[in-house]
């Protein structure tokens, strides 16, 4: 279906846009060409495009998962294109800043996920899990509070995974984690993703070792509209979104906006929460001018409570409900008849974005992205030491509580495990007497503390604190790129400028009247009376009393990429970038530093190179093949250890080698995609928490490890005869290994060392993700209006992940990291389309875990069975893990007008 207007003179450059047929959704990174030449372009993230034609041409219009279209080349047109089925290969794209892998052309491996996947399949579950049909992708819930989730690739975790949103980078800049909680809007919002598995097409100064997540995000649509949409879900699950589109006016002007409301139960016990996503974006493409520009602010405010430490599974079996009680989670109480949890998340993170685009001739462009984010918040736990003094028994966080309550009774728990914050509040108060010190304005009050046990101070307590992580995160993206002839180069840069806010204040006193603070080593002591909500939008204490520690961190960062790409005759494509950054460090500490509180500014270069070359051997066959290495700068924990500001005198970068090979095939019918590759990484710093033993976290910072990273990948997709019937395969066989034995050292929750150990890891297998993974789907359109799909995932050769507190791993005759049991999962959904008061509107339901399949997602610890052992599934029930959810759905209604 095609909506047409004024016609196209010689030598004029168009617009248009390209859009899902189904769903009217627009469709971002399709591919736009002048028929019978190789003058092409992509659509943007609004699904609009610009290119320059000649009277009497045709467009060809592709987009992966979709039918190709050729029309006239006409301005202002809508192509609408069919879908044709979630096609696996990689797409032709380039837009703006981003970099998007393209079909038969770009030598890496990659899978696109559609809006319209995303807008179906994801409901309530988390964002992450939308890729985990893809190959080498393994995504859990972790604890299973909202926003909790993590994904690796290829066997690399977040940290090592680089991801993007509209071609801007979002690991955090001190230790490149991704903190999925922050980003729940995406659901909303996201208009695709493309996974680049390995080194891929990023132009960044400094690629990933596992692969780049690219996400896009609806901007400023070109056409008038609104949609509500109403999800119900699991365990109380609600969420409403409603969106509004201006379209594009007379004057190239174009606003959207979108705003949703989340709140649940969770499916883990007292694991409550709620969220805002608003997003606004202002779009505006001057008539007859060749530039565009777009200004967006999106983000996502939320709190959850949380199940944050792994559970033994003798305590999963032995509280809770009967059997393995999947749900239980040892964090959770109640207080003043209310659902209480000493860890609970809150975070609000805007990030505003601007976008500049600049068709300068008929050979350069310019494309220019400008972006700030200002994040607040952090998660709050326990502070004081009743929690693990071994008279009062308070203990609400222990490790394994079935040999606690053997040992020492069950203390403020209930029979089921539940802590009953009520109590600890009395004890409190009971076992604090009046206050005799100096601060007059706090005589006879009671007062507790961590350490401080004089005049009258009580350090057996328990109090809530919050650890906040806050930022100021500004950046500039630009690169210029030329095309002439066969080729294609481009010249970019990457700035960024980082200050990570690290305190502690106080949000509960539990039943006290102030709490005493020691931590600061500039003071004697101070009576902290004031306490913080823990929840966005309110303030997070940044300018008020502190706790135990308070310090900033300063990341800059400036990147200069180049690129170099020789297309020919549609068969041979090669490209050759190239990268070279330098990465600034600074610590200031206003606690514990007293004589030395600024670090020296360390500057740390670091760079790549990488290249590859497609080869096209008929209209359906492709071989490719990519290599490069890359010397990566360290996390800021790595130059500044031990939480301190001394340098590290052994520093120096993460080396990473890549090699792969793949083969693409497209028929009619049939796609089929395989590729193989190698990984090493060495001299790597981790920085990981973990629980001492007493109740208390601690941190362990390991040196120079190394790994060996190989695999096989496969992906497949074949429309069958019976009309309406498509089937979907992915299968993933990695051999993940530590190459060497690493040391580390150990430190307390006050950041004090408290040792040294090391683990004897040489030949084990790395831990957190499947090694074999097989998935296969199956979509059915019964008619046009409806759908039915399955899938099935199988999951092997799953290991426990390695923690300073294994003792197997202490000893160099060991066996190895712990292999957990297989599973697989089945997924059904459902999609229902209908004219609803003459609009569009469309039903969704999804069962996840339809068989309530019970299964161990990821273990922290590597405890072997031995005869005498008690076991679940040939697993010693003294592991520590984390079960994956049972049966969960949730349905959605959406109404467009």
């Amino acid at each position: 279906m095609l909506g047409m207007s004024a016609g196209v003179y010689a030598q004029s450059t168009i617009s248009g846009t390209v859009k899902d047929a189904d769903t009217d959704e627009p469709l971002a990174a399709a591919t736009v060409v002048v028929k019978g030449t190789q003058r092409g372009v992509s659509t943007g993230f609004d699904g609009s495009f610009r290119i320059r034609v000649e009277q009497g041409d045709s467009l060809q219009v592709s987009f992966v998962g979709y039918e190709p279209l050729t029309v006239p080349a006409t301005d202002g047109i809508i192509v609408e294109l069919v879908p044709q089925s979630n096609v696996l290969g990689e797409v032709v794209v380039s837009s703006g800043i981003v970099d998007i892998a393209k079909v038969r052309e770009t030598p890496v491996a990659s899978t696109l996920i559609s809006p319209a996947e995303i807008s179906l399949k994801v409901g309530n579950q988390e964002f992450p899990e939308i890729m985990n049909t893809t190959p080498g992708v393994y995504a859990t819930k972790q604890g299973g509070g909202y926003g909790d989730s993590r994904i690796t690739i290829r066997g690399f975790d977040q940290r090592n995974t680089s991801f993007l949103i509209n071609g801007q980078p979002v690991n955090d800049m001190e230790n490149g984690w991704v903190y999925w909680s922050n980003w729940q809007g995406l659901t909303d919002v996201a208009s695709g993703i493309q996974i680049q598995r390995g080194l891929g097409a990023s132009r960044l100064a400094v690629p990933s070792v596992g692969g780049t997540v690219s996400i896009f995000t609806k901007t400023a649509q070109v056409d008038p509209g609104a949609s509500v949409a109403q999800t119900l879900g699991n365990d109380g699950y609600t969420k409403t979104a409603v969106s509004w589109n201006s379209g594009k006016n007379e004057k190239g002007w174009a606003t959207s906006l979108l705003l949703s409301y989340w709140a649940g139960n969770g499916y883990v016990y007292n694991t409550a929460g709620e969220g805002w996503t608003y997003f606004a974006a202002v779009g505006y493409e001057p008539e007859g001018s060749n530039h565009q520009f777009n200004l967006s602010i999106m983000g996502a405010a939320q709190w959850h409570h949380q199940r944050d430490v792994e559970v033994s599974i003798r305590d999963y079996q032995n509280f809770g409900e009967s059997g393995i009680d999947t749900r239980w989670n040892t964090n959770g109480g109640s207080l003043n008849g209310e659902e209480f949890n000493m860890r609970r998340n809150f975070y609000n993170k805007p990030l505003a974005t601007f976008n500049w685009d600049w068709d300068i001739n008929e050979i350069f462009t310019l494309n220019t992205s400008l972006y700030a984010s200002a994040g607040r918040g952090g998660g709050t736990g326990p502070r004081g030491q009743n929690f693990f003094d071994s008279q009062l028994d308070i203990l609400p966080y222990q490790r394994d509580l079935t040999e606690h309550y053997l040992e020492n009774g069950n203390g403020v728990r209930g029979p089921g495990g539940r802590i009953d914050f009520d109590r600890i509040v009395e004890l409190n108060r009971e076992y604090t007497s009046g206050y005799t010190g100096e601060l007059s304005d706090f005589e006879g009050r009671l007062i507790g503390s961590n350490g401080y046990s004089e005049n009258g101070v009580n350090n057996v307590v328990l109090i809530r604190r919050a650890s906040m992580n806050s930022h100021n995160w500004f950046g500039a993206i630009s690169n210029l790129e030329a095309e002439f002839g066969d080729f294609r180069a481009s010249i970019g840069v990457d700035l960024r400028d980082y200050t990570g806010y690290h305190y502690r204040v106080v949000t509960d006193l539990m039943g006290l009247d102030g709490y005493f603070s020691t931590g600061n080593e500039n003071s004697a002591g101070q009576i902290i009376e004031s306490t913080i909500d823990p929840t966005p939008f309110n303030d997070t204490g940044i300018a008020g009393p502190k706790i135990d520690y308070y310090n900033i961190g300063y990341v800059g960062w400036q990147g200069l990429n180049g690129m170099l790409e020789y297309s020919h005759d549609d068969k041979l494509t090669a490209v050759i970038q190239g990268g070279l950054s330098n990465k600034s460090y600074q610590r200031e500490d206003f606690f514990d530093q007293p004589t030395f509180p600024l670090s020296e500014e360390v500057d740390v270069l670091g760079g790549y190179v990488k290249g590859g070359a497609n080869y096209n051997l008929t209209d359906k066959q492709n071989v490719f093949f990519n290599t490069g290495f890359i010397s990566r700068q360290p996390n800021f924990d790595a130059v500044f250890p031990g939480f301190a500001n001394a340098k590290n005198p052994n520093l120096q970068n993460e080396e990473i080698f890549s090699f792969e090979l793949g083969y693409g095939y497209i028929g009619n019918d049939f796609r089929l995609n395989v590729n193989a590759y190698s990984t090493t990484w060495s001299n790597r710093f981790e920085s990981v928490s973990f629980d001492i033993g007493d109740g208390t976290e601690g941190t362990a910072q390991f040196d120079d490890i190394d790994s060996r990273h190989n695999g096989i990948e496969i992906e497949t997709e074949y429309r069958t005869p019976v009309e309406g019937l498509k089937v979907t395969g992915m299968l993933s066989v990695g051999d993940w290994r530590y190459t060497k034995d690493f040391t580390s050292t150990i430190f307390d929750e006050d950041q004090n060392e408290i040792g040294q150990g090391t683990l004897y890891l040489k030949d084990a297998k790395v831990g957190d993700a499947g090694q074999f993974v097989l998935n296969l789907g199956a979509d059915y359109q019964i008619i046009r209006q409806v759908s039915v799909d399955a899938n099935y995932r199988y999951v092997d050769n799953l290991y426990a992940d390695y923690s300073i507190t294994d003792s197997d791993f202490t000893n160099p005759d060991n066996d190895g990291a712990l292999k957990l049991p297989s599973y697989g999962l089945l997924d059904l959904g459902t999609t229902v389309r209908f004219d609803l008061f003459g609009r569009d509107a469309s039903f969704r339901v999804n069962v996840n875990n339809a068989l309530n399949t019970t299964y161990i997602a990821e273990s922290n610890s590597n405890i072997h069975a031995t005869s005498s052992s008690q076991t679940w599934n040939g697993i010693d029930t003294r592991n520590y893990v984390w079960f994956g959810f049972g049966t969960t759905w949730n349905a959605t209604l959406k109404y467009n007008f």
